[in-house]
């Protein structure tokens, strides 16, 4: 049975909330305190989990969740805000855009799940490259990589003075990385950039809390996605075909494998110069789990 989710504290007033299994829409938050009241880094996809996420956030501190740092526009990350109707949303400036898109995917890619009263709300206060949260003595500091990596509208917060990252789903830890929305390459410069840092606490967008360790896995993966792609490149293979002929060796045992369909549709876009067909990427996956939906756990 899946473990219950958890707020763990990483510092002083500083909390990473973290949500097993960590696959598809199960992801984890943060939580900051300060003198104006909290900072959430992200909120959960469905109502049950955000009203259990608060009720969690109201064991550990009297002060109201005054601000959300969306740290992309992906429904597990973004849903749960209409539970804090009251609360600044910020983001980068894309994802205002993205969450104006319908995202809606066909019913059949997902084992359903009940995402009851909760939705996402658009971002009030947008940022382009950085933004600075005023926190008292504790500077908390938003930072987009520059360009495309999981999304094209990333964001990682890092606290220097406590050396605590949160990095959205810049990194997944025991998952399968998530490209079809961004670009490999870039994201390996964003990794790049974050393990320049230095930090000390590493909280991922999914799976258990770290250390600058959890970097290298993602980094490697991102490798073996480019290879493969570049090798299907030259085959003339569909992303599907590829898929279906690729060995996934160290990586099979990651969840969602079946990421790597869409990975590859991102991957070979790029080297073809094309847009990603999206409906198509995400039926590539379902057909690659067998013509079964997607497991979810939400």
């Amino acid at each position: 049975m899946t473990s219950a989710p958890e707020l763990q504290q990483v510092a002083a007033g500083v909390w990473a909330y973290v949500q097993p299994d960590g696959g598809w829409m199960v992801n984890n938050m943060g939580l900051v305190t300060g003198p104006d009241g909290a900072t959430s880094i992200d909120t959960t996809s469905t109502e049950k989990r955000m009203r259990d996420y608060l009720e969690a956030v109201a064991g550990v501190t009297g002060d109201p969740v005054r601000r959300v740092v969306l740290t992309h526009s992906h429904p597990d990350h973004c849903n749960g805000a209409s539970l804090l109707a009251e609360a600044e949303i910020i983001a980068h400036r894309t994802v205002a855009d993205d969450l104006r898109r319908p995202h809606a995917l066909a019913p059949h890619i997902f084992a359903p799940f009940d995402q009851g009263a909760a939705e996402p709300r658009l971002p009030t206060i947008l940022f382009e490259d950085a933004l600075t949260i005023d926190a008292g003595d504790r500077r908390v500091e938003v930072r987009h990589p520059g360009g495309p990596a999981h999304t094209a509208g990333d964001a990682y917060v890092w606290l220097p003075q406590e050396r605590v990252l949160f990095t959205g789903d810049l990194v997944f830890h025991g998952g399968t990385p998530f490209a079809l929305s961004g670009s490999p390459a870039g994201w390996l410069r964003a990794l790049d950039e974050m393990a320049a840092l230095e930090p000390e606490t590493v909280v991922p967008g999914h799976g258990e809390v770290g250390g600058p360790e959890l970097f290298a896995p993602v980094a490697d993966y991102l490798h073996f996605l480019i290879d493969a792609a570049e090798r299907a490149h030259r085959g003339g293979l569909s992303p599907l075909e590829a898929a279906r002929r690729l060995d996934l060796g160290r990586f099979d045992g990651l969840l969602e494998r079946e990421r790597i369909v869409g990975n590859l549709h991102r991957a070979l876009a790029e080297l073809n110069g094309t847009d990603v067909d999206f409906p198509q990427a995400w039926q590539d996956m379902y057909d690659y789990n067998g013509g079964r939906p997607l497991e979810c756990h939400a």
